[in-house]
């Protein structure tokens, strides 16, 4: 029965981590292409909203270069139940895009809430399934 639950563990844990190193490229491919016209996956009305918008597309630059030094953080330390934290911090991103939004009579693309949702949930899944291979391991010993 055990080997079983491993095996189930094993094949779910690979899943995550195949989940999260691709939100890790969706996340970092996002912010570095939001600073460039042509090949951004969100719109940014420039035309009408020009300086508001450079301020959302430098942040979602700094959210790419901060997930980068994070990750290569996590992976040196062998912590990657940190990326719990990291999976809840992008998630409440959602509500401050709509925050700013709103404060900034801006309209915020419909992606990016996706966006966030998709990479905060494969971060925080990942911390998860990391801290319970380890426990479960821990267990074995």
């Amino acid at each position: 029965m055990s080997i079983i639950n491993s095996k189930a563990m094993q094949i779910t844990k690979f899943f995550a981590d195949a989940n999260f190193y691709i939100s890790v490229i969706v996340l970092v491919y996002g912010g570095i292409s939001a600073i460039t016209e042509n090949y951004s996956i969100f719109e940014f009305n420039e035309d009408l909203f020009g300086a508001i918008h450079n301020n959302l597309r430098m942040a979602l630059l700094y959210l790419a270069m901060t997930e980068i030094v994070i990750c290569l953080y996590c992976l040196v330390n062998k912590q990657p139940k940190m990326m719990l934290f990291v999976g809840y911090f992008l998630i409440m991103m959602m509500g401050s895009m709509a925050f700013y939004g709103e404060i900034n009579s801006v309209p915020i693309d419909r992606a990016l809430p996706a966006f966030f949702l998709y990479t905060g949930a494969s971060h925080i899944f990942f911390g998860l399934m990391s801290g319970l291979v380890n426990e479960n391991n821990k267990k074995c010993l």
